[in-house]
């Protein structure tokens, strides 16, 4: 499962349906969030999309650069967090959903 923000919506939602689009991801689940951070020495507060991408570790580096060449972030978030277990049958409707690497 990877992880990555995004600022509004609508472009939570498009970013979700190019990914699976491309089946890079079999599912992307999008909540809204709100971000304490610092960012370039000034503490912030911001609504986010929190997008759960479903994929496959050996997509990573496709996805990774699938957001940064459709992400507005300078520095978008992205964190791969393994799956080490799951049912069976929802691991193979994942493998289904994605390119097959």
């Amino acid at each position: 499962m990877v992880m990555t923000s995004i600022d509004s919506e609508a472009a939570a939602e498009s970013l979700a349906q190019k990914m699976v689009e491309a089946q890079l991801a079999a599912c992307v689940q999008v909540f809204p969030v709100k971000c304490f951070y610092v960012w370039q020495g000034q503490s912030r507060r911001e609504a986010e999309y929190l997008l759960l991408i479903k994929t496959r570790a050996a997509l990573y580096p496709a996805l990774e650069a699938f957001i940064r060449a459709h992400h507005a972030y300078e520095t978008p978030e992205l964190v791969l967090l393994p799956i080490t277990a799951g049912s069976k049958g929802y691991l193979q409707w994942l493998r289904a959903g994605t390119l097959d690497s």
